[in-house]
Protein backbone atom coordinates (compact mmCIF):
# COMPACT_ATOMS: atom_id res chain seq x y z
CA UNK A 1 0.00 0.00 0.00
CA UNK A 2 2.57 2.64 0.91
CA UNK A 3 4.61 2.14 -2.44
CA UNK A 4 1.40 2.68 -4.42
CA UNK A 5 1.55 6.44 -2.45
CA UNK A 6 5.28 7.16 -3.27
CA UNK A 7 6.12 9.06 -6.38
CA UNK A 8 8.75 7.20 -8.48
CA UNK A 9 11.81 9.17 -8.26
CA UNK A 10 13.78 6.50 -10.66
CA UNK A 11 11.21 7.95 -13.22
CA UNK A 12 12.64 11.38 -14.90
CA UNK A 13 14.59 11.96 -11.87
CA UNK A 14 15.56 15.88 -13.37
CA UNK A 15 11.92 16.98 -14.06
CA UNK A 16 10.22 19.64 -12.63
CA UNK A 17 7.07 19.26 -11.07
CA UNK A 18 4.65 21.82 -9.90
CA UNK A 19 1.09 21.41 -8.45
CA UNK A 20 -1.57 23.19 -9.33
CA UNK A 21 -3.34 23.58 -5.45
CA UNK A 22 -6.17 25.22 -4.13
CA UNK A 23 -9.76 24.95 -3.40
CA UNK A 24 -12.37 24.26 -6.69
CA UNK A 25 -13.88 26.27 -8.96
CA UNK A 26 -10.45 28.78 -9.15
CA UNK A 27 -8.89 27.58 -12.62
CA UNK A 28 -6.31 24.67 -11.82
CA UNK A 29 -7.48 22.20 -14.59
CA UNK A 30 -7.92 25.37 -17.34
CA UNK A 31 -4.22 26.30 -16.30
CA UNK A 32 -2.84 22.87 -16.18
CA UNK A 33 -4.05 22.42 -19.57
CA UNK A 34 -2.78 25.64 -20.79
CA UNK A 35 0.45 25.34 -19.43
CA UNK A 36 1.15 21.74 -20.43
CA UNK A 37 0.47 22.88 -24.04
CA UNK A 38 2.57 25.88 -23.83
CA UNK A 39 5.30 24.04 -22.29
CA UNK A 40 4.76 21.13 -25.04
CA UNK A 41 4.36 18.48 -21.73
CA UNK A 42 1.47 16.72 -20.21
CA UNK A 43 -0.15 17.39 -16.91
CA UNK A 44 -1.92 14.90 -14.18
CA UNK A 45 -5.58 15.23 -14.74
CA UNK A 46 -7.36 15.43 -10.98
CA UNK A 47 -8.40 12.06 -10.00
CA UNK A 48 -10.71 12.76 -7.34
CA UNK A 49 -12.95 14.21 -10.09
CA UNK A 50 -12.42 10.93 -12.47
CA UNK A 51 -13.76 8.98 -9.71
CA UNK A 52 -16.26 11.21 -7.91
CA UNK A 53 -17.87 11.35 -11.53
CA UNK A 54 -18.07 7.85 -11.91
CA UNK A 55 -19.64 7.12 -8.14
CA UNK A 56 -22.30 9.62 -9.65
CA UNK A 57 -23.25 7.72 -12.51
CA UNK A 58 -23.99 4.96 -9.85
CA UNK A 59 -26.23 7.54 -7.55
CA UNK A 60 -23.01 6.82 -4.89
CA UNK A 61 -21.97 9.48 -2.75
CA UNK A 62 -17.73 9.54 -1.38
CA UNK A 63 -17.15 8.43 1.81
CA UNK A 64 -14.23 8.90 3.84
CA UNK A 65 -13.92 5.04 2.39
CA UNK A 66 -12.96 6.41 -1.11
CA UNK A 67 -10.10 8.48 0.15
CA UNK A 68 -7.14 6.14 -0.21
CA UNK A 69 -8.69 4.93 -3.55
CA UNK A 70 -8.41 8.54 -4.70
CA UNK A 71 -5.16 9.13 -3.11
CA UNK A 72 -3.74 6.01 -5.06
CA UNK A 73 -5.15 6.90 -8.47
CA UNK A 74 -3.44 10.33 -8.02
CA UNK A 75 -0.33 8.91 -7.66
CA UNK A 76 -0.66 6.71 -10.52
CA UNK A 77 -1.69 9.19 -12.50
CA UNK A 78 1.37 11.05 -11.41
CA UNK A 79 3.74 7.93 -12.21
CA UNK A 80 2.46 7.33 -15.40
CA UNK A 81 2.50 10.68 -16.36
CA UNK A 82 5.61 11.22 -15.53
CA UNK A 83 7.06 8.94 -17.99
CA UNK A 84 5.93 10.96 -20.73
CA UNK A 85 6.71 14.38 -19.79
CA UNK A 86 9.56 16.35 -21.20
CA UNK A 87 11.25 18.39 -18.41
CA UNK A 88 8.04 20.01 -16.69
CA UNK A 89 5.28 18.09 -14.97
CA UNK A 90 1.93 20.18 -14.04
CA UNK A 91 -0.10 18.78 -11.83
CA UNK A 92 -3.45 19.43 -11.28
CA UNK A 93 -3.62 18.29 -7.79
CA UNK A 94 -1.62 16.47 -5.10
CA UNK A 95 -2.05 14.30 -2.01
CA UNK A 96 -1.96 17.70 0.15
CA UNK A 97 -5.05 18.59 -1.49
CA UNK A 98 -6.24 14.85 -1.33
CA UNK A 99 -5.28 15.55 2.68
CA UNK A 100 -6.76 18.85 3.02
CA UNK A 101 -10.48 17.89 1.52
CA UNK A 102 -10.50 14.67 3.53
CA UNK A 103 -10.28 16.06 6.84
CA UNK A 104 -12.74 19.06 5.38
CA UNK A 105 -15.55 16.58 4.60
CA UNK A 106 -14.90 14.03 7.07
CA UNK A 107 -14.56 16.06 10.12
CA UNK A 108 -10.78 15.99 10.81
CA UNK A 109 -10.52 12.47 9.28
CA UNK A 110 -7.28 11.54 6.88
CA UNK A 111 -5.74 7.97 6.28
CA UNK A 112 -2.37 8.40 8.11
CA UNK A 113 -0.71 6.59 4.96
CA UNK A 114 -2.21 9.60 3.47
CA UNK A 115 -1.09 12.10 5.22
CA UNK A 116 2.41 10.56 5.99
CA UNK A 117 3.22 10.48 1.52
CA UNK A 118 1.17 13.99 1.36
CA UNK A 119 4.28 15.52 3.42
CA UNK A 120 6.94 13.60 2.07
CA UNK A 121 6.01 13.32 -1.81
CA UNK A 122 8.21 16.59 -3.14
CA UNK A 123 7.29 19.48 -5.83
CA UNK A 124 9.56 22.14 -6.93
CA UNK A 125 6.69 24.65 -6.72
CA UNK A 126 3.14 25.00 -5.50
CA UNK A 127 0.62 27.57 -7.06
CA UNK A 128 -2.09 28.20 -4.78
CA UNK A 129 -5.18 29.49 -6.53
CA UNK A 130 -7.18 32.00 -5.01
CA UNK A 131 -11.16 32.19 -4.97
CA UNK A 132 -11.70 35.53 -6.87
CA UNK A 133 -12.88 33.25 -9.65
CA UNK A 134 -16.23 33.08 -10.52
CA UNK A 135 -17.99 30.05 -8.97
CA UNK A 136 -19.13 27.15 -12.11
CA UNK A 137 -21.51 24.90 -10.76
CA UNK A 138 -21.23 21.47 -11.83
CA UNK A 139 -22.33 18.02 -10.50
CA UNK A 140 -19.25 17.35 -8.29
CA UNK A 141 -18.53 21.08 -7.02
CA UNK A 142 -20.50 21.80 -3.62
CA UNK A 143 -19.38 24.58 -1.62
CA UNK A 144 -19.46 28.25 -3.07
CA UNK A 145 -20.38 29.71 0.62
CA UNK A 146 -17.90 28.27 2.02
CA UNK A 147 -14.72 29.54 -0.56
CA UNK A 148 -12.89 31.73 1.82
CA UNK A 149 -12.77 29.01 4.92
CA UNK A 150 -11.39 26.64 2.56
CA UNK A 151 -8.81 28.66 1.12
CA UNK A 152 -7.24 29.43 3.85
CA UNK A 153 -7.53 25.62 4.97
CA UNK A 154 -5.49 24.81 1.74
CA UNK A 155 -3.04 27.89 2.30
CA UNK A 156 -2.33 26.99 5.87
CA UNK A 157 -1.65 22.76 5.28
CA UNK A 158 0.88 24.24 2.73
CA UNK A 159 2.17 26.54 4.95
CA UNK A 160 2.56 23.68 7.60
CA UNK A 161 4.26 21.49 5.03
CA UNK A 162 6.61 24.18 4.51
CA UNK A 163 5.48 23.91 1.07
CA UNK A 164 7.08 26.50 -1.42
CA UNK A 165 3.92 28.35 -2.83
CA UNK A 166 2.83 30.99 -5.14
CA UNK A 167 -0.81 32.56 -4.81
CA UNK A 168 -2.29 33.18 -7.64
CA UNK A 169 -5.10 36.04 -7.61
CA UNK A 170 -6.37 37.73 -10.96
CA UNK A 171 -7.55 36.82 -14.52
CA UNK A 172 -6.69 34.15 -15.93
CA UNK A 173 -4.26 35.69 -18.00
CA UNK A 174 -2.47 37.31 -15.13
CA UNK A 175 -2.40 33.74 -13.53
CA UNK A 176 -1.07 32.06 -16.27
CA UNK A 177 1.45 34.94 -17.27
CA UNK A 178 2.89 34.36 -13.37
CA UNK A 179 2.86 30.82 -13.65
CA UNK A 180 5.16 30.79 -17.35
CA UNK A 181 7.36 33.81 -14.95
CA UNK A 182 8.29 31.36 -12.21
CA UNK A 183 8.18 27.94 -14.34
CA UNK A 184 11.04 29.46 -16.67
CA UNK A 185 13.11 30.85 -13.71
CA UNK A 186 12.95 27.05 -12.16
CA UNK A 187 13.69 25.64 -16.13
CA UNK A 188 16.99 28.21 -16.39
CA UNK A 189 18.72 26.13 -12.97
CA UNK A 190 17.76 22.45 -14.79
CA UNK A 191 18.86 22.98 -18.37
Amino acid sequence: MEEKLRQQTHINPNCIKIVLYGPESTGKSTLAKSLAAYYDTVYVEEFSRIYAEAKAKENLELTKDDVLPIAIGQLFLENEQLKKANNLLICDTDLLETKVYSEWYYDGFCPKQVEKHAYQNSYDLYFLTYINTPWEKDGIRDQPEQRLQIFNKFEHELVAAKKKYVLLKGSFESRLSCCKTHINELLKHTI
